[in-house]
C-alpha cells in the first residue's frame, strides 16, 4: 500500500519501531480478544490491513475530513476531541487493544465532527471500510467480530455519558483511574479534565485531596 506524503512524514524510522509485530499476529490477537475468526478469515483480514508506526501528535482524522478507516491500537494511545468555541474537549481515549475511528464519518460518509490524534508514538493496524464490508459479506465470523467491537465501543461511550450525568467530579476521576490506572502518566491532565467534564483546577484539587489521604 502506497503511503501519502503526510503519512510518510509521520512514520517512525524502523529503528524506532516499538515492536516487530506482523499484521497476522495482530489479527490473531484481535480474534482472541474480541471474537474468534476462522483461519481463512484471519488470513484475508491480515492481507488487507496495514501496520503503521506513527509519531506522537500525528492527526489521524481532522474535523471536516471524510474518513473511511478504522484503527486498532497495538501499542500507544489516541484520543478523539472536538474544538468548541475555541475549547479543546476530549471525547474518547483509546489505548492498547482498542479500536478508534471517526464513527460518524466511517458509518455515514459525512465529514468527521472531531479530530483523532495520537498521544504517544503508536503502532496501529489500519483497516479500510471497503475491505471491512467485503469481509463482513464473505465471513459470518467477521461480521460477528464487528458487532462485538461496536458493542464494546457503544458501552464505553454510554458509561461516559452516565458518568457525566450522575457522578460527582471525584467519582468520575476515580472511575477513569479504575479503568486506566496509569492514565495520568500517559495523557495530559488538561485532556483528562475535559473528558471528565470538569475544569483543570477542579481536577488538580481532587488529585491533591487524594494525595493527602
Amino acid at each position: 500500500m502506497v503511503q501519502s506524503n503526510y503519512w510518510a512524514e509521520q512514520l517512525l524510522s524502523k529503528e524506532n519501531y516499538k515492536t516487530a509485530v506482523k499484521p497476522e499476529e495482530t489479527v490473531n490477537a484481535i480474534s482472541e480478544r474480541y471474537s474468534p475468526l476462522t483461519p481463512e478469515c484471519r488470513e484475508e483480514m491480515a492481507a488487507c490491513a496495514t501496520l503503521l508506526s506513527l509519531k506522537k501528535g500525528t492527526v489521524l482524522v481532522r474535523e471536516g475530513q471524510f474518513s473511511a478507516k478504522t484503527y486498532y491500537i497495538v501499542n500507544g494511545c489516541a484520543r478523539a476531541y472536538y474544538l468548541k468555541d475555541g475549547k479543546d474537549i476530549s471525547e474518547w481515549f483509546a489505548f492498547e487493544n482498542k479500536f478508534i475511528s471517526s464513527i460518524v464519518s466511517f458509518f455515514t460518509g459525512k465529514p468527521s465532527p472531531h479530530y483523532i490524534e495520537l498521544l504517544e508514538d503508536s503502532l496501529l493496524l489500519e483497516l479500510p471500510k471497503d475491505q471491512i464490508e467485503k469481509l463482513s459479506d464473505k465471513y459470518h465470523d467477521f461480521e460477528r467480530l464487528i458487532r462485538v467491537v461496536l458493542t464494546h465501543t457503544l458501552l464505553d461511550q454510554q458509561e461516559r455519558i452516565a458518568s457525566i450525568q450522575f457522578y460527582s467530579a471525584e467519582q468520575r476521576y476515580e472511575n477513569i483511574l479504575a479503568i486506566h490506572p496509569n492514565i495520568t502518566q500517559r495523557v495530559p491532565l488538561t485532556h483528562i479534565a475535559s473528558y471528565l467534564g470538569i475544569t483543570l483546577e477542579t481536577l488538580s484539587r481532587i488529585r491533591k485531596s487524594k494525595h493527602r489521604i
